[in-house]
């Protein structure tokens, strides 16, 4: 709504920034379907209206008193709108909604009670200071209500304010408020969070949101307004802790000046103090502060700043500075919690980026541990995730990098996963703590190198990967070139789908996650081949995109070669040599390629065989032409 004043322009240039200078407290209103959420906001957004009015009033008394006029001024710009939020692909929708007391600002943001919306409601929540959670005094504590509860604890929000709404609708009766809030403590017990306050209100009407009820004159707590203006911001907490500031972009503006920007994430800084910069291990000292043009003595969490330092060193995006004996932990590996917030499903062994502050890394779910029933507390087994399913689960990353738990750090445990084709962001993780391994295994040192070991064989090592439907040809195509190879004086091995399965990979079957670990153990195999010297040929069906994404990005450029053996689905099953399309139409083979489980066409292989108009033979002399030309004689 729009409240307009005929003010001189000081005056609301004075007003506007008394409001800037406000503290902010963000936080999110969430619960179960039809509990109050947008009544509750709309009363909030009207109770702030009202003060608004009353200083508005205020303002005018002061010019008609000094008998000037100014410009007009829309305070529509003090009550936020909808807004959307998008992620590598996904639109999130979250309202959010700005208010303001005399005391503090406020950022609200309204998600869906909906369980299918979960990830709107963690979307919310990652940068609240506080959760408000509804419930409906009618129907108490539900599925929901622990749901959300137990994500908001997840996401690191500590200060929980449970609204037990519509109290007038069970005529303000203490004993139903009473057993609601007993009902409530017991199951957030079990999570061990006690910062939890419980207030009975009436948003329709008004109870106990500003100004203390009449109708509950039982209850001697603060009103919802009361504990909104002196909850402790989270922002404190961030300006005590130890010294972390993710690199966002290096600034060259000339040849004289280096400098490092970031937003710092959690403690403070001086000029003169040393810092560290990680992973590096390099030291300096800070030699300026500045904030856009304003140099600053020393600047603390939420501060948007640019650094010099007295001596060069070797600062790159993503890098953490922290301060001597303050550094965060380095390490590779990590026991997260994941929120997935995709419909396609995840499995172990399957690669992502992953984004961590302000940088992007090669990630690999190693095993899900177990998934977690928000409802219950209960541990499940679990051997893929869903959409909004969460878990625990273990992660590698291509390199070590600094970090910091997530109950220690927002900023510097959490990051998101996105998927390495769609780019859609499929999981908000955050770091439990790093794995011992990570810590404890290195790689040895070996004098003869995979360079050697080829040069004695007089060849260049790659591996062949086959892939395509069953029936398509791929082992017998493969068969025919390591013997023309072999007849040529290489020195070769071949991994076959069929072979492999009666040793190493005999405990897998053909569900997508067996199928992900299985090319995931080929791949590793297929690298230790490569390193010592041979050519590999695989016949592997890997009818995943990202699993035979992940076997390439173990080799070293031009040492995978991608071969698709095109055939039609129809010309492959009715060749069918092992009769297994006919038993996957029956219904007797489960989660066969083609039938009831998909074939995802490679989108730009090395190479393309046309089973369909060429014969075997003449298919194995073209992949022989192929590496003869890339490898030469």
């Amino acid at each position: 709504m729009s409240h307009r004043s005929d003010l001189i322009a000081s005056d609301i240039h004075a007003y506007l920034h008394q409001q800037e200078h406000k503290e902010l407290l963000r936080f999110i209103t969430c619960g179960s379907v039809d509990d109050g959420k947008s009544t509750l906001i709309g009363r909030l957004l009207f109770e702030s209206q009202l003060l608004f009015e009353d200083q508005l009033k205020a303002l005018e008394q002061d010019s008609k008193k000094w008998g000037t006029q100014g410009d007009s001024i829309d305070f529509a710009l003090l009550v936020d709108g909808l807004s959307a939020e998008r992620q590598q692909g996904i639109t999130i929708d979250v309202a959010y909604r700005f208010f303001s007391t005399e005391k503090r600002k406020f950022i609200v943001a309204d998600t869906p009670g909906h369980e299918q919306y979960t990830r709107n409601m963690a979307t919310g929540a990652s940068t609240a200071d506080v959760a408000i959670i509804l419930i409906d005094a009618r129907k108490g504590v539900l599925t929901q209500t622990c749901r959300h509860t137990f994500i908001t604890h997840l996401l690191g929000i500590k200060r929980i304010l449970v609204a037990v709404n519509k109290m007038d609708l069970v005529d303000y009766d203490q004993k139903v408020f009473n057993s609601i809030q007993e009902n409530y403590q017991n199951f957030i017990q079990q999570i061990g969070n006690k910062e939890v306050t419980i207030i009975p209100i009436s948003a329709f009407k008004g109870d106990n949101i500003t100004n203390t009820s009449a109708n509950m004159a039982w209850f001697h707590g603060p009103t919802l307004m009361q504990f909104l203006e002196m909850v402790p911001l989270l922002n404190d907490q961030h300006q005590n802790g130890h010294f972390r500031l993710p690199i966002q972009w290096v600034n060259r503006a000339n040849a004289d000046f280096r400098g490092f920007t970031g937003t710092i994430a959690s403690g403070s800084i001086s000029v003169g103090d040393t810092i560290k910069a990680q992973p590096s291990g390099k030291e300096a000292k800070i030699n300026s502060i500045s904030l856009f043009d304003r140099q600053l003595p020393s600047a603390v969490a939420g501060d948007a700043i640019t650094i010099t330092l007295d001596r060069e060193i070797d600062i790159s995006r993503g890098d953490l500075l922290t301060k001597l004996s303050q550094e965060a932990e380095i390490a590779d590996q990590f026991e997260v919690a994941l929120i997935w917030m995709h419909e396609e499903n995840a499995y172990s062994g399957r690669p992502y980026w992953l984004k961590i502050h302000h940088q992007w890394l090669n990630c690999q779910i190693t095993a899900i541990k177990y998934q977690i029933n928000p409802n219950t507390l209960e541990h499940l087994a679990a051997s893929h995730l869903e959409l909004n399913s969460i878990a625990f689960c273990t992660i590698k990353l291509d390199r070590a990098i600094p970090f910091d738990a997530y109950e220690e750090s927002r900023q510097t445990g959490s990051f998101i996963l996105v998927d390495r084709f769609s780019n859609n962001t499929v999981a908000a993780g955050m770091i439990q703590f790093a794995l011992r391994r990570s810590h404890n295994i290195f790689f040895q040192h070996q004098d003869i190198d995979q360079q050697s070991r080829a040069a004695i064989k007089h060849q260049k090592p790659c591996v062949l990967w086959f892939t395509g439907l069953s029936g398509s040809g791929k082992s017998t195509i493969a068969n025919l070139v390591e013997k023309k190879l072999f007849a040529d004086g290489k020195h070769t091995y071949l991994l076959d789908g069929d072979n492999i399965r009666h040793g190493l990979n005999q405990d897998l079957g053909f569900t997508p996650e067996d199928r992900v670990e299985n090319i995931r153990r080929v791949g590793e195999v297929a690298k230790l081949m490569v390193d010592a010297g041979l050519i590999v040929l695989t016949a592997f069906i890997s009818p995943y995109r990202a699993e035979r994404q992940m076997a390439k990005e173990l080799f070293q450029d031009h040492e995978f070669i991608e071969i698709f053996v095109k055939t039609p689905l129809a010309l492959a099953e009715q060749r069918d040599p092992k009769g297994l399309y006919k038993k996957a139409r029956s219904g007797q083979l489960q989660n066969f390629t083609g039938i009831d489980s998909p074939y995802e066409i490679p989108e730009n292989p090395d190479l393309v065989l046309d089973t369909e108009h060429h014969s075997a033979e003449e298919l194995a002399d073209q992949v022989c032409t192929y590496i003869q030309q890339l490898h030469g004689r």
